[in-house]
């Protein structure tokens, strides 16, 4: 049997495709190497996926209907879904919503309609976030809060793909789980987020632009966590049709100064810092509830940000070759 990953050549969506070959799994892998960020880096993650035997890869946009639809009937061995592909980041969402909607929305859509479409489907996991809790004052973010306040159009899609995935597995009586992830970091992370910032930065000596006046903190996730989470999530389905949710984070919440001392320990410089006000979408806080996650499939985080950060830092030198 095989298992289709959506955005594959992306940052999750690499590592779960290389640990699922990893453990002798086939993958149809699915990308469109959209230009939000270089994508050299989405080759490059692609590369050793591609010489392994048990990799197929499609070169598609999710957001094709016909394309993706025919997956179906050209690969009828797909018995699990992890869809991975997006349209990240908050900020861009505010000033170019219609591709969030396109890419977020519609992506999520066409891609449960091709789940319903395979007779043999297992399970149908997909990628939701940590935006969604959006407002909500009450820390840790808890599955159970409520998520009808988003603060960008980004999470505002994100919500709609939540919804779209329980009114499908009510009308087709698919098994679905979606997955809140808390900001993923590590190897072969994407540029555009603050700890390949925070490295670059730092290296080349450049301002680092601290919102909020510094006063930010996350839920540092890194990624062979969020893989092994991922697969924990996969490798048990609900018994009946049903659509769950699940937080996939470290359960902490890290101070964003704090965050880059470890990058200056890591990188061996000093920080340029230069503290700016809040800007529109930003999330003050963010801690992950991991309770039920912990309770349903015995998946703890085992790396912190002092040991995943040096590694980060670590891939990115040797990936920059500095």
């Amino acid at each position: 049997m095989t298992i289709l990953v959506t955005g594959v050549a992306g940052f999750v969506g690499s590592h779960v495709a290389r640990a699922l070959l990893a453990r002798g799994e086939r993958v149809l892998g699915v990308d469109n190497f959209s230009p939000y960020y270089d994508p050299v880096l989405k080759f490059a993650r692609l590369k050793p996926l591609r010489e392994n035997k048990d990799f197929t890869f499609c070169e598609l946009d999710i957001t094709d209907r016909e394309a993706m639809l025919s997956l179906a009937a050209r690969y009828p061995e797909v018995d699990r879904i992890v869809h991975l592909a997006a349209q990240p980041g908050v900020r861009q969402s505010i000033t170019d919503p219609f591709i969030y909607a396109q890419a977020n929305v519609m992506g999520q859509l066409i891609v449960l309609d091709l789940a319903r479409r395979l007779t043999g489907l297992r399970h149908f996991v997909y990628a939701s976030s940590s935006s969604v809790y959006g407002g909500n004052p009450k820390l840790p973010f808890s599955v159970a809060d409520r998520v009808d306040h988003p603060v960008s159009i980004y999470a505002a899609t994100k919500r709609s793909a939540e919804l779209m995935a329980e009114a499908y597995v009510h009308l087709h009586k698919i098994k679905a789980t979606g997955l809140r992830f808390f900001t993923v970091y590590g190897p072969w992370g994407r540029p555009d987020m603050s700890p390949y910032i925070f490295a670059k930065a730092i290296h080349e000596g450049s301002t680092i632009n601290l919102f909020h006046l510094g006063f930010v903190k996350r839920d540092f996730s890194y990624i062979d966590d969020i893989v092994a989470g991922t697969l924990a999530v996969l490798d048990k389905p609900p018994q009946e049709p049903s659509h769950r949710l699940y937080n996939i984070g470290t359960a902490g919440s890290e101070d964003i100064v704090r965050v880059i001392e470890l990058f200056e320990k890591a990188i061996g410089k000093k920080a340029k810092i230069e503290l700016k006000p809040g800007e529109p979408g930003d999330m003050l806080e963010t801690s992950a509830d991991i309770t039920e996650t912990t309770r349903d499939f015995g998946w703890t985080p085992k790396v912190s940000v002092e040991e995943g950060i040096p590694k980060f830092v670590e891939w990115f030198k040797a990936y920059n070759r500095l």
